[in-house]
C-alpha cells in the first residue's frame, strides 16, 4: 500500500492518492470478515432483512393505502435503500482511522484518504447489495420498472454524499467529547427510521406533519427518489437544492473540523478510557 515517496506530477500525485483511497477502501472491506465473500453477503442480507421487515410491517399494519401507485415492493426497497446508504456511510466515515492511528505514522496517508476509502468500501457494499437484491427480485418474483433509472441512481449518490457530510461532522467532533458524540451519532441513526419519511409518501402528508420531516435532506433524497422510480409520483413537497446544499456544507464544515482537530490531536486524550 505505502511505496517510498519523490517528486511527482500533480496527475502522478492525483493518481497515487486515487490508488491509495482504493487500497484503504479494500482493506475496509475484507476486515469486516475473515472471509472477504461472506463479509459481502452480510452486508446484503443485512439490506434484504430490512426490506422483508418494512414489508411486513406494511402488510401487518394495513399501509399499502399510502403507497404510490406501483409495485409495492419497489416502493419499499427505494426507501430501505436510500436509508441505508446514508446510515451505513455515517457509521463508516465517523469510525475511520483518526490523527493519533498507527496507519497515520506512513507518510502518504492521511485522515482525508481514510474517509474517502471508508466512504468508497461504504458505497460499493451498498451498490451491491442493491444489485443483487433487484436481480433476484426481478429474476424471482416480478420484473423491475425504474422509470429514470440514472437520477434514481443519482439520488442514491446524494444519499451516500449526504452520509459523507454527515459522517465527517461527526468524526471531527467526537474526539473532543467521546461518550457524548458517539450516544449523538447513534441518536441521529434511530431517528432517521422515522424522520427520514422512507414509510411515507410527502404527497399524501398533512401539512402539520411535514414540518416534522423537512428538516432532513434524507427526506428530501427519497421523496425525490420516487419520483424517478414510479411514472405516476411527482414530488410537490420536496425539492432537490436543500440535500444538495446541505451536503456541500456539512462536507465543508467536516473538512474544517477534521483540520482544527488533526493540529491538536494527542494520543493521550484517550490514554484514560
Amino acid at each position: 500500500m505505502f511505496q517510498s515517496t519523490s517528486p511527482r506530477s500533480n496527475v502522478g500525485s492525483l493518481l497515487s492518492t486515487l490508488e491509495l483511497i482504493f487500497h484503504v477502501a479494500v482493506r475496509d472491506i475484507r476486515k469486516s470478515h475473515g472471509n472477504a465473500i461472506i463479509g459481502l453477503l452480510i452486508s446484503i442480507v443485512q439490506s434484504l432483512i430490512m426490506v422483508l421487515v418494512f414489508w411486513f410491517m406494511f402488510t401487518v399494519l394495513k399501509m399499502r393505502g399510502s403507497a404510490v401507485r406501483g409495485d409495492f415492493m419497489l416502493y419499499t426497497m427505494s426507501g430501505i435503500f436510500m436509508y441505508m446508504t446514508h446510515i451505513r456511510t455515517i457509521k463508516a466515515v465517523s469510525k475511520a482511522e483518526g490523527p493519533t492511528s498507527s496507519m497515520m505514522k506512513h507518510a502518504p496517508m492521511n485522515t482525508i484518504v481514510a474517509i474517502a476509502g471508508q466512504a468508497l468500501a461504504a458505497l460499493y457494499q451498498q451498490v451491491l447489495a442493491i444489485v443483487v437484491i433487484l436481480f433476484f427480485y426481478n429474476t424471482m418474483f416480478n420484473r423491475v420498472v425504474i422509470e429514470q433509472p440514472i437520477p434514481a441512481f443519482g439520488m442514491l449518490l446524494l444519499a451516500w454524499g449526504s452520509g459523507v457530510g454527515v459522517g465527517m461532522v461527526f468524526k471531527a467532533a467526537t474526539p473532543w467529547a467521546p461518550d457524548f458524540f458517539g450516544i449523538l451519532t447513534s441518536v441521529y441513526t434511530r431517528a432517521n427510521m422515522i424522520a427520514s419519511g422512507k414509510m411515507f409518501l410527502a404527497n399524501g402528508m398533512r401539512t402539520s406533519l411535514l414540518a416534522w420531516f423537512t428538516w432532513n435532506p434524507l427526506f428530501h433524497i427519497i421523496d425525490q427518489s420516487r419520483g424517478y422510480v414510479f411514472l405516476n409520483y411527482h414530488p410537490h413537497y420536496s425539492n432537490l437544492t436543500y440535500p444538495i446544499v446541505a451536503t456541500f456544507v456539512l462536507i465543508i464544515i467536516g473538512l474544517m473540523g477534521d483540520t482544527f482537530t488533526r493540529h491538536y490531536a494527542s494520543a493521550s486524550w484517550s490514554a484514560g478510557k
